[in-house]
Order: C-alpha cells, then sequence, then structure tokens
C-alpha cells in the first residue's frame, strides 16, 4: 500500500455512503460501505457527478458480489495521491471509469463517496467541461475504443491513409456519438441510423449520412450508396434485428461486425462476415470474474491499449476535438443514483445520457 498526500487535514474515513448489492440482490443506498485502500500509483477522488449506463441495471444474479459498490463512471476532484503518483496533484478534477462487480474487489465500484484510479482508464478535464460532462465519457470511450480496434481500424493519433465508410448502427446513442467522433477524427467516413428525430444530433457529431433504421429496405439501401463495399459495421444497439441489418448492409466481399453485446448467432448468417462483441471492462487488463460468456483472463496489450485510448481521448478534449453525448442532468443525493437507474432501466432515454450531480454529499 502507497500512503496517500492528504488535502490539508483530509482523513479518509472507514466507511462511505454509496450504492450497493443488498443481501436480497436489490439495490440501496448504505451508509456504511467499505472504502477501498490506495496503491502507491494510485490517488483518490471525491466523487461530484456519476453517469448512469444500461450496464448498471443489468448488474444482477450472478453478476453481483453482495456488498458491492455499483458503477462505472464517476468524475470529481483529487484529494489524495500515492507516493508514486506524478500525473496528477490535489486539486485537479479527473473523470474515470471503475471495473464494477469485479469479484476481487467489489468496492472499486463508481456509487460512492470516494473512487480510486483504476489503471489508467481516467483522464484531467479541462477547465471548460463541467463535471457532468466529464462523468458522461469514461464507459463510452472504453467501448467505443476497443469496439473501433475489433473492427481493425485506427484512432485519431494514427489515422487511416485511405478514408473507409464506417457504419455505426445506433449513432444517437452514448457510445454512438463518441464512435462517430473517433472515426471521423481518424479519417474515416461515419454513416449511422437512427430515428429521424435524432438526425441532426448524430449529423452535428459528424456522420456523413444518416440513414432511419425501420425504414423498408434500409439495409439494402445502404449497400446500394456504398456501391456494395461497406466492410465495417458497429451495432450500438445489438438485438436480432440490429445484427440481421448490420449483416445485410455489408458488402458483397463481407467484412467486419463489432457489437456491445452478444449477439444472436442466427442473426450472423454469412460466413464472409468476422463477428466480435465489446466488453467494456476487459480494457482494465484485470480480467472479469462475471458469469459466461463475460468471464475473461487477464490482457495486458489490452490494459497498453486503454492507456493510449484515455491519452489521445485526453488530447483531443483538451483541443475541443471531443465532446460528450447530451445529458439529462439530475441533481440530488445518492438516493437520486436509484431513481436514475430506474429512468435509464425503462428505456425512455433518447438521445440523452443519465448522469447524477450531487449536491451536498
Amino acid at each position: 500500500m502507497g500512503n496517500p498526500i492528504p488535502k490539508d487535514d483530509f482523513t479518509l474515513p472507514k466507511t462511505q455512503t454509496a450504492v450497493i448489492v443488498s443481501d436480497d440482490g436489490t439495490f440501496k443506498v448504505s451508509q456504511d460501505a467499505h472504502v477501498p485502500q490506495l496503491k502507491s500509483d494510485e490517488f483518490y477522488i471525491k466523487t461530484e457527478a456519476v453517469a448512469i449506463n444500461p450496464s448498471d441495471t443489468k448488474m444482477l444474479g450472478d453478476f453481483q458480489t453482495k456488498g458491492g459498490i455499483l458503477g462505472t463512471d464517476y468524475a470529481g476532484t483529487v484529494i489524495a495521491v500515492g507516493s508514486e503518483v506524478t500525473d496528477v496533484v490535489i486539486g485537479d478534477r479527473v473523470c474515470g471509469a471503475t471495473h464494477a462487480m469485479h469479484a476481487n474487489r467489489p468496492d472499486r465500484g463508481a456509487f460512492g463517496q470516494y473512487n480510486v484510479s483504476a489503471s489508467k482508464i481516467w483522464l484531467k478535464l479541462p477547465a471548460g467541461m463541467s463535471i457532468e460532462a466529464g462523468a458522461s465519457l469514461p464507459a463510452g470511450l472504453c467501448t467505443a475504443g476497443q469496439a473501433i480496434r475489433q473492427l481493425g481500424l485506427p484512432l485519431p493519433d494514427a489515422p487511416a491513409e485511405k478514408p473507409k465508410k464506417v457504419l455505426v448502427y445506433g449513432g444517437s446513442t452514448a457510445t454512438g456519438t463518441l464512435a462517430i467522433q473517433l472515426l471521423k477524427l481518424a479519417k474515416l467516413i461515419p454513416i449511422t441510423t437512427c430515428s429521424p428525430k435524432n438526425f441532426d444530433l448524430v449529423k452535428s457529431y459528424g456522420a456523413a449520412e444518416v440513414y432511419d433504421y425501420s425504414s423498408p429496405g434500409c439495409a439494402e439501401l445502404i449497400r446500394k450508396d456504398t456501391a456494395n463495399n461497406l466492410a465495417y459495421t458497429l451495432d450500438c444497439i445489438t438485438t436480432p434485428e440490429s445484427t440481421t441489418f448490420c449483416y445485410a448492409a455489408l458488402g458483397r466481399a463481407g467484412g467486419r461486425y463489432v457489437s456491445l453485446d452478444p449477439y444472436s448467432t442466427f442473426a450472423a448468417n454469412r460466413k464472409a462476415v468476422k463477428g466480435s462483441w465489446v466488453l467494456g471492462p476487459a480494457i482494465f487488463g484485470d480480467g472479469s470474474s462475471w458469469p459466461a460468456p463475460y468471464g475473461r483472463e487477464g490482457d495486458e496489450e489490452l490494459r497498453d491499449f486503454g492507456t493510449k485510448l484515455f491519452q489521445v481521448c485526453e488530447d483531443l478534449i483538451e483541443k475541443g476535438e471531443l465532446r460528450g453525448h447530451p445529458l439529462r442532468v439530475i441533481e440530488g443525493r445518492w438516493e437520486d443514483v436509484l431513481k436514475g437507474m430506474e429512468l435509464v432501466k425503462a428505456g425512455t432515454l433518447s438521445g440523452e445520457k443519465a448522469v447524477v450531480r450531487l449536491v451536498g454529499v
């Protein structure tokens, strides 16, 4: 363990308020949640905002560790640093992601008063960015970055030599708008699908062409418009219907399909298409204790990719070239995080990401 350097007379409490998994498997606010220990190369963050992802609401059954802290996305202010930390100082505003519900570290979820930096999956916030906007970024960057990697496409630091069209199915999702931006910044040509009410939204993030996924023959139209040569599809929705659509849109020679969850194999009906799916927490490189098919061994190469990804994205954000999704901000306390989770679970948000700005905690 490292010895944290305190801010003024700051002393880390033994317990904290957090949203945890109760003994009966439900989610609740606890005032007696464990506070994780700090390693010498880590730092503590006082949590000021958290974003709510659909995956946070799905931590049920075998995904759970009783008493574990929920949540992936956080933003806040650095309040103590380990003895080996040189890249942040006390008072810096940062955002980051956690590997929630890892059985070996159940106290390292985002929905608590104090977060601990995980690997290099965090970034400093520029002065002009709100704490709420920062909280909305990390998990989406983890997912979009890994998807681009699995498609065999570059990040913006090493842009493509030749422009290629990439279909982002579900471009008006939080991951979709980040993926569109990263693809365009890498000199690729993102095209996308969404509801007509979100056409202007995805265009504002850089989509070159937008299609109404619900219109008859839409996949065939995309195939025609791409001269039967589309080779890359990123599915941000992952239903049997979205998989079927993406496979149909790919050109004659096939290509690559990447989804954000395990996809239906019966819908993946073309041998010329190489399919895979993204496990967001794999980017930490420490494996996954989640049940099959989500379990993973550790992966140092993926951990290194995560470090590079967040360095690239921090630079883009500082330059104002990469921005987060439109927000639905909820101001409140930890009980309001539970309300936000119900809002996300209901599936009623469209073109917005839910963020809870913690007030008076």
